[in-house]
């Protein structure tokens, strides 16, 4: 069954030049649907101020632009009130666009709550309404409280709702009450920055001459508490003089204090933030991928699926309503532990390190895992189908 012509409309909080994971999802979406002869699409959002190359954003202005052939209605802000950005001109651009551009699927990425009370009161439109459900709204509390309501009406409304992993699906206080159709579609790794040149393998080699044969464990991301990091140099004071070196780069508000507890472990190493030349590489010559973050806040991890990528095990926690046990697969691509048990992930660490034939097993998988399920080219596949039924 192919595709009749249909009229697309996404509602991303932000779109690209500003860069986060709901909007690279709401991106994979239009450059998989640009694909395709008979999809016409176009995307609103909040302007957001960020600059890529040609691209500028300033949040104060309201525009039209397009980004890859693709029409992109950008509202200004006036403030924000826990994260939300609340717009004047919103309203006026949406009903513009539901009237003259009359989507037959309108996709929605969620949470988006200002943008959901406006989207609700279109009950005379004949649109299909699929819901990306990034996450439940968890930190801010009096936001929480105040649109559970609007929460259980986008629930009913709803002709889809998609996620990135059943987790995020199963485990959501309000997506688990949906009855209708539920769609797995995860967030997909940059392969093409992925490419790694001989010079950037050069210097992996180098990176692990210089540490004698050690196993290496590799840890990139921000340095904030949801990351988990404080576990990792507790699991690598476990190690005693094992034959481990972690490197942690990246860089954030916990780093000062994360050295301080490192300080005379000679396993850690903090790097701070790489390009992503030099990421290639210490991705090339790692032997473990250590992914240690503890809370939901982590919906997916894109730096764990893209140490997969290069075939590499990785060690994770346990975490309830996050896509990370999804993403790596316990005793088939790498090892979880009880959450916040840094004990257990030094064990972990240490089965990892002295088994060469589990890490290469694992790191198979794990690499195939990606392969089969967290690229563009799947994506798209995905997508493309959902449109068909």
């Amino acid at each position: 069954m192919g595709i009749g012509m249909k009229k697309v409309l996404q509602i991303s909080k932000y779109y690209y030049p500003f860069l986060g994971g709901t909007e690279q999802v709401a991106r994979d979406m239009a450059s998989a649907m640009q694909k395709l002869d008979k999809v016409e699409q176009k995307i609103i959002c909040f302007n957001e101020t960020a600059a890529i190359g040609e691209h500028v954003c300033r949040n104060n202005e309201t525009v039209h632009d397009f980004i890859d052939d693709i029409e992109v209605i950008r509202c200004g802000y006036q403030l924000k009130i826990s994260s939300q950005a609340i717009s004047f001109s919103y309203g006026k651009e949406l009903d513009k666009l539901m009237k003259e551009f009359k989507p037959d699927i309108v996709i929605l990425h969620y949470p988006n709550p200002y943008v959901t009370h406006f989207l609700l009161k279109y009950k005379k439109y004949k649109f299909k309404l699929w819901v990306y459900w990034h996450l439940d709204i968890t930190k801010q509390r009096i936001l929480k409280h105040l649109f559970h309501k609007q929460n259980i009406d986008l629930i009913q409304r709803a002709d889809k709702i998609l996620g990135a992993t059943p987790k995020h699906l199963d485990e959501s206080a309000f997506t688990n009450l949906f009855e209708g159709n539920k769609q797995i579609l995860p967030y997909t790794i940059d392969e093409q920055s992925l490419i790694i040149t001989q010079e950037e393998i050069n210097k992996a080699e180098a990176i692990r001459e210089q540490h004698n044969g050690k196993k290496i464990g590799f840890f990139i991301g921000r340095h904030v508490p949801y990351k988990g990091l404080k576990y990792l140099i507790e699991a690598s004071k476990e190690l005693g003089d094992e034959n481990i070196h972690l490197f942690i780069a990246g860089s954030g508000e916990l780093t000062e204090e994360l050295k301080e507890q490192a300080k005379g472990d000679s396993k850690v190493e903090f790097l701070g933030r790489i390009s992503d030349s030099e990421r290639r590489s210490y991705l090339y010559a790692t032997d473990i991928i250590c992914f240690p973050s503890i809370t939901r806040n982590e919906g997916f991890g894109l730096a764990l699926a893209e140490g997969m990528y290069f075939g590499k095990p990785a060690v994770t926690f346990t975490i309830p309503g996050s896509g990370v046990n999804y993403v790596n697969l316990d005793g088939v691509t790498g090892i979880e532990c009880p959450n916040c048990d840094s004990h257990a992930y030094a064990q972990a660490l240490m089965k990892l390190a002295g088994d060469d034939a589990l890490r290469k097993e694992y790191g198979n998988n794990a690499r195939q895992r990606v392969l089969d399920n967290f690229t563009e080219s799947k994506f798209g596949e995905n997508l493309t189908k959902l449109l068909e039924e």
